[in-house]
């Protein structure tokens, strides 16, 4: 049998080791990879935590809550969201579908039934990730222009990083250079104050361009790696 609208990649976030277990094994038999984590921290301390295709979330984690945690995956990623949660109480629904998540599923619940909920769900991100829109850079005005029209101010040495990934290209910008291009900016290089700098520069950033768009934020970490820009990205 061939399922056509499922994702590629799965996070499966949850504390029942038996049920994450089984429903692991019927998502992997349907030709996805999934990765279980049993602690909301152990997601967000992966190498690439917002980097699947579709998550499925418990409420009641070890680590921080379910609906933070969800909070937390919308400002970085569009992906399928579903939660399956035995937690129950007037204002649940209410408060999942306002952190972002797409579908909630009571449990006790049949597999298959999470399976076409992902299925689902799927067909309605597909399109809006194969139609992502572009960035750029506008090096006279020295702005960050987002998808929506949302211009961002950068400093110097904000340019000179979203030039790294410019010339990237959507590939992966090594800390090293990155701390590089900025040393070159401020005119010295600290081995040992750098990747402070470097982590302080791409947070303010960050925060720059959520408070300038409800757009999602397409500059994302690779733990141990670097940093990339997951979005057309050109100069000019």
């Amino acid at each position: 049998m061939q399922y056509i609208s499922i994702p590629r990649t799965l996070a499966l976030i949850d504390d029942d080791p038996e049920y994450s277990a089984s429903l692991s094994q019927y998502l992997g038999a349907m030709g996805m990879q999934v990765d279980v984590f049993g602690d909301s921290n152990d997601l967000l301390v992966h190498a690439d935590p917002y980097g699947y295709q579709f998550y499925v979330v418990d409420l009641t984690l070890p680590g921080i809550d379910g609906v933070d945690l969800i909070k937390l995956l919308r400002r970085r990623t569009s992906a399928g969201l579903v939660v399956v949660s035995g937690r129950v109480g007037a204002d649940v629904f209410k408060s999942v579908v306002r952190a972002g998540a797409d579908m909630y599923l009571a449990k006790p619940i049949e597999l298959e039934w999470v399976a076409l909920a992902i299925e689902a769900v799927q067909r309605r991100v597909m399109p809006a990730s194969a139609m992502a829109a572009e960035w750029r850079l506008d090096r006279r005005a020295a702005q960050l222009v987002a998808p929506d029209g949302a211009r961002v101010d950068l400093s110097e040495t904000d340019q000179a990083v979203i030039e790294c990934f410019v010339e990237a290209n959507g590939e992966v910008v090594s800390r090293d250079t990155l701390r590089q291009r900025i040393g070159r900016q401020d005119g010295r290089v600290d081995p040992d104050e750098s990747p402070d700098g470097l982590n302080a520069t791409i947070y303010r950033l960050r925060r720059r361009i959520e408070r300038a768009t409800p757009l999602l934020v397409p500059l994302q970490s690779r733990s141990r790696v670097g940093y990339v820009f997951r979005a057309a990205l050109r100069a000019a």
